[in-house]
């Protein structure tokens, strides 16, 4: 990745021009993401090397999208599917590359991780299982360093012709793991639920991560930009925890153009503590199957005295080749 001006925005600390500067995650680098080895046979696919994983919808395991340079694994991944409806993934992760690259001293984790996922989509009225175990253990960030069990259910039975209920429920318990020097246990809870029409949708919905002993709910595998605000001012989970509410809607406009809107009250675990809320909004259009273009915009107003509002503009165009 190269900038036009690099000393305009900081470089995650990378770059001594953009020290009073906001962060921007996006550091000039230029990596490999993927290089890897796949054997297949019937229902079984083994895969070794560098590569990008997500797994459900990236909460606890994903390759940060969003960002320039994607987060990659070097790991072994196994997915099996031994029955109809089920796939069974399991990995072991030796290396986390993040989003930082190689120059940063945070861009690289030597990692003894094991990650476990299981999906079955057989149930009734298009209900999904997903369970899971993540034992993660990181040489450069002992800390971070997590046993977190758990299991969600995913359903968008159909109400009407063009009406779908989406649903979900989700909870997970994490202790420390490894060579974390923490002592604590944690929950995750998350549930949503929404009217899809013909052309959007509407849906509430609600996230609580845990805190316990100075030590709060951790997701460092994560996708974090797409969850708890896209301004990100809560990448890392806060002391006393914290409870999202949200309302989202989602719609097509005239002209092909696509439309998310959200609103977030964040409050600490208990409730007791206001941090603040945001509004989200986001315009997209597809111009081409190769060339799409976005409008992004974040707002996020503090309750607690001493934190910034943060107002957040993107405009991105992609092309695939």
């Amino acid at each position: 990745m190269a900038a036009a001006d690099g000393n305009r925005y900081n470089q995650a600390g990378l770059n001594p021009g953009g020290a009073d500067r906001v962060v921007v995650a996006d550091p000039e680098t230029t990596e490999f993401n993927q290089a890897f080895v796949r054997h297949s046979a019937r229902e079984l696919v083994l895969t070794l090397g560098r590569q990008r994983l997500v797994l459900d919808r990236a909460r606890f395991v994903g390759d940060v999208g969003w960002r320039q340079n994607a987060q990659t694994f070097d790991a072994a991944v196994v997915t099996s599917r031994p029955l109809a409806g089920l796939t069974l993934t399991g990995a072991y992760v030796g290396r986390v590359n993040r989003i930082f690259g190689n120059a940063h001293p945070q861009g690289n984790w030597d990692s003894d991780s094991f990650l476990l996922h299981g999906t079955y989509a057989g149930l009734p009225a298009g209900v999904s299982l997903n369970a899971y175990a993540y034992l993660l253990d990181f040489e450069q960030a002992a800390a971070q360093g997590s046993a977190t069990y758990g299991a969600s259910l995913v359903g968008a039975p159909r109400l009407s012709d063009g009406l779908t209920l989406s649903c979900r429920a989700e909870f997970a318990w994490q202790t420390d793991y490894g060579s974390s020097p923490l002592d604590y246990g944690v929950g995750y809870g998350a549930a949503e639920a929404g009217l899809v029409f013909k052309r959007g949708g509407l849906a509430v919905g609600g996230e609580l991560l845990g805190a316990d002993h100075g030590a709060a709910f951790r997701t460092p595998l994560a996708t974090l930009h797409a969850f708890n605000g896209w301004a990100d001012r809560f990448l890392s989970t806060p002391e006393d925890g914290l409870r999202d509410v949200y309302l989202k809607g989602t719609g097509s406009l005239p002209g092909g153009i696509g439309l998310a809107a959200l609103f977030h009250r964040f409050t600490s675990k208990s409730g007791d503590n206001g941090f603040g809320r945001e509004w989200d909004l986001q315009l997209s259009r597809a111009f081409r199957p190769s060339l799409t273009g976005l409008l992004k915009f974040a707002r996020f107003s503090p309750d607690t005295p001493g934190w910034p509002k943060v107002s957040k503009v993107w405009l991105q165009v992609e092309f695939l080749h």
